[in-house]
């Protein structure tokens, strides 16, 4: 390792992860590589001892500790700023790499023609099982994990482990900071797919991850899903903010009517099998007034994608499934649980 001229910048965004931090950065110094890599890590105003733990155990990592709590795409969005590497890595605390993770990636992003975002096969940090080789989307944009083998072009990868040109970074304009959090990843990844740039996963190597640690939710545990309404509203909403944004005419001004209704349909019946009014305001009527809020920056947003678009739309639409998502979930682990 180098912190001199580096060929990847490995972008760490912590908030309260001392206990997660060392796995994390461990994972990165022991990589099998023979380029140059340098870390930076982005605290978010921890209240733990994160910064201690840094300052005494990891002086070759660069540090940038913010003085208040600014969120997952503004740290992000600050150490691809300060960083040097051609490529950036965006790591989540929670996660760590195999040893060869990134000789693996920069060889696969030397066959992308053009270069493009990629991932590694992500597995379970308890059980080692794979939880997925990137995502397809559905119809109204919830991820479907992707298992096969044999397909390595994906709709998604998620923020957790994202490898990316930085030159591509600052093309796409990175993380949406009006996001706050949730579907940003897959904004990245919708927009650079319409301006023709892949979005794949590696054949081999992997990462580990403590799914939900960092946001909670986002697994099922013993059979049930579970999430928090902090988690269900950021993305409910920026999922159909990225639909609004990236998807083709003329199948936007179908689908977008459709996942209206049916986000509508899916309130109304959860909060009356909860007994709790609070899931439809907080969460589901949440979306029109957010769509109605944000009316001009989304029509923006959106001649802007559709401006850079480079592909047509059988392409773009060759990585989403036909089946919903949701009513997959619904049928396997039946209604979600919120906190």
């Amino acid at each position: 390792m180098s912190s001199t001229e580096p060929l990847c910048s490995v972008c760490i965004a912590n908030y309260n992860g001392e206990s997660l931090l060392a796995d994390c950065i461990d994972s990165v110094l022991a990589q099998d590589c023979d380029f140059p890599v340098e870390i930076l890590v982005h605290d978010d105003a921890s209240t733990d001892r994160s910064l201690e733990l840094l300052r005494a155990s990891y002086p070759q990592v660069e540090i940038i500790a913010s003085a208040a709590n600014v969120g997952f795409c503004v740290a992000n969005s600050r150490m691809a700023q300060r960083a040097r590497g051609k490529y950036l890595l965006l790591l989540n605390n929670d996660a760590a790499l195999a040893p060869d993770a990134l000789r693996t990636l920069r060889s696969h992003s030397q066959t992308q023609r053009p270069q493009g975002i990629l991932t590694l096969p992500q597995h379970d940090w308890e059980t080692d099982e794979l939880v997925d080789r990137g995502c397809l989307l559905d119809p109204f944009y919830n991820p479907v994990p992707n298992l096969d083998p044999q397909r390595n072009d994906v709709a998604m990868v998620i923020g957790a482990c994202l490898w990316i040109p930085r030159s591509l970074w600052h093309e796409l304009g990175g993380f949406p900071e009006w996001f706050e959090s949730i579907a940003e990843d897959m904004y990245l990844c919708c927009r650079a797919r319409l301006a023709g740039h892949p979005v794949q996963v590696t054949a081999g190597s992997a990462y580990r991850h403590r799914q939900g640690q960092s946001f909670g939710g986002n697994r099922a545990t013993a059979g049930r899903l579970a999430s928090t309404y902090r988690r269900r509203r950021l993305s409910e909403r920026n999922k159909t903010f990225v639909l609004t944004i990236c998807t083709p005419a003329p199948w936007v001004w179908v689908l977008l009517p459709l996942h209206l209704l049916a986000l509508a349909i899916e309130g109304a019946l959860l909060s009356v099998a909860k007994r709790e009014l609070r899931i439809w305001r907080e969460i589901y009527a949440n979306v029109l007034f957010s769509l109605d809020r944000e009316r001009r920056r989304l029509a923006m947003e959106r001649r802007n994608a559709q401006h850079l678009r480079n592909t047509t739309s059988p392409p773009y639409c060759s990585a989403f499934t036909a089946l919903p998502r949701k009513l997959q979930m619904l049928l396997k682990h039946g209604l979600p649980g919120i906190r």
